[in-house]
């Protein structure tokens, strides 16, 4: 493989940020320089000419649909889009078809993905009413680092996986060696909820009342639900798309406790606000619901403060003419993983949050907590997935890196453009482009330590 020295870098990572040079030998980081010129014979010298060089982004929230719903997505199509907006690596979420319930199906995954897939891959297994005890030998028998977390639905979405029997929880949340991810959305106030605004206005219920049927009181009773089991049985918890102000403070609560507790936001909940949803209608409905003005600046202050660990996108999508429909058949979810690390560099710059944090969000902290090996980090030895990012430059969003063709963030002007990507020590993208094929620079599956 190649050889390349990287100089006259902004190296950010979650401790510091400083100027220097890296180089890259046999896929991964040989050394890093903070000052002068190093020695790197037989190297090709890039300058960067003072870009942020970052770790490549570690997206452990993607819904790629396949297998069971590739008209959508793909893992060929979301993967590239996923590199275009400097994520290397991705774990994807249970809920296709058939669910990923299994190790079979978790390796029917793996296999498509071992031959389509443009970026690094891992997948999730999903937590059902009836397969905890099998999860559990899987564990036991060594197959743990074949799969990300266990992702439990605490509340009905796409898919159908509610795990709602109190025994049934107790048990999950008892497992060691593995993170749990949870879904946090009460299923008998959102049935309640829905069935109130149906009796209202029938199957064209306005779309500006999604906050009101997944509601906020939906979201704080699960989660707390969820923070209480993490607390009785020393979970290792990783709280997904937390949209609360309320969520924010139980969380910072929580983690003085148990500090295995942690939380993701992603970019749609710290842009976007219920103000949003008379314009844009079912291309925001997501769930959770995005909520107000008062929680998108909670969320900011947890994402500033450390609070929330994570940021995943929970990149989702459906075609246009689904999200169209009326709000009953309008399914829920929205395609943004190519605008998520911009998004979010837009909003850190805006509101003066250090690209330390930033960092720390989009790879380094979800590579600790579900024990990624060797990947998310900027440091001798690691694997070399690395992101470029121009701070200068600015893009208008659109959708036509996705499958489907849209996306909420059509128009929005964004900071921090994805100049280049390394993948596994080899250019993945160039000048905001693909490079060319696969093949050139081999995406990997991710291998899952124990987590203690």
């Amino acid at each position: 493989m190649s050889r390349y020295l990287l100089t006259n870098a902004t190296i950010v990572t979650g401790e510091s940020s400083f100027p220097g040079s890296l180089g890259i030998d046999g896929g991964y980081i040989h050394d890093i320089w903070k000052e002068g010129n190093p020695d790197f014979p037989g190297a090709e010298v890039i300058d960067l000419e003072g870009k942020i060089l970052m770790a490549g982004g570690i997206d452990a929230h993607v819904h790629f649909r396949e297998p069971g719903m590739t008209w959508k997505a793909d893992i060929a199509s979301e993967s590239e889009a996923a590199l275009l907006g400097g994520i290397t690596s991705f774990v994807d979420m249970p809920n296709t078809l058939p669910l990923a319930t299994s190790m079979e199906a978790v390796d029917d995954k793996l296999s498509r993905a071992s031959s389509s897939s443009k970026a690094n891959y891992g997948f999730h297994i999903g937590a059902t009413n009836s397969n905890t005890a099998q999860i559990r030998d899987y564990l036991e028998s060594g197959l743990g680092s074949r799969f990300g977390g266990i992702k439990v639905f605490m509340g009905s979405s796409t898919g159908n996986m509610l795990v709602d029997r109190d025994a049934t929880l107790e048990g999950i949340f008892s497992i060691k060696g593995k993170t749990i991810l949870v879904h946090c959305e009460d299923e008998g106030t959102v049935r309640a909820n829905l069935e109130a605004a149906r009796n209202e206005y029938g199957n064209d219920i306005p779309f500006h009342m999604h906050p009101a049927i997944r509601s906020r009181e939906a979201c704080i009773r699960s989660t707390r639900k969820a923070i209480e089991l993490a607390l009785k049985h020393g979970t290792r918890l990783h709280i997904l798309h937390v949209s609360t102000a309320e969520e924010v403070r139980m969380i910072r609560e929580a983690k003085r406790i148990n500090p295995g507790i942690s939380a993701e936001t992603s970019a749609n909940y710290l842009w976007f606000c219920d103000e949003d949803y008379d314009r844009l209608g079912g291309r925001l409905k997501c769930n959770p619901a995005v909520k107000t003005k008062e929680d998108r600046s909670a969320l900011m202050e947890g994402f500033s403060d450390g609070t929330i660990d994570t940021i995943g996108s929970d990149h989702a999508p459906h075609l246009l003419s689904e999200k169209e429909r009326v709000y009953t058949e309008c399914p829920s979810g929205i395609p943004s993983i190519r605008h998520s690390l911009p998004a979010v560099l837009t909003l850190a710059l805006r509101n003066g949050i250090p690209l330390t944090r930033v960092a720390s969000a989009f790879s380094e902290n979800i590579s600790r907590i579900l024990g990624i090996k060797d990947r998310g980090h900027i440091r001798k030895g690691a694997c070399a997935d690395l992101t470029v990012l121009d701070l200068d430059e600015e893009f208008i969003a659109d959708g036509k890196d996705y499958k489907c063709g849209w996306t909420p963030y059509e128009g929005y002007r964004l900071k921090g453009k994805v100049d280049m990507v390394w993948l596994n020590g080899i250019p993945a993208v160039s000048g905001s482009r693909m490079c060319a094929g696969k093949a050139q620079y081999r995406p990997q599956p991710l291998q899952f330590l124990p987590i203690g």
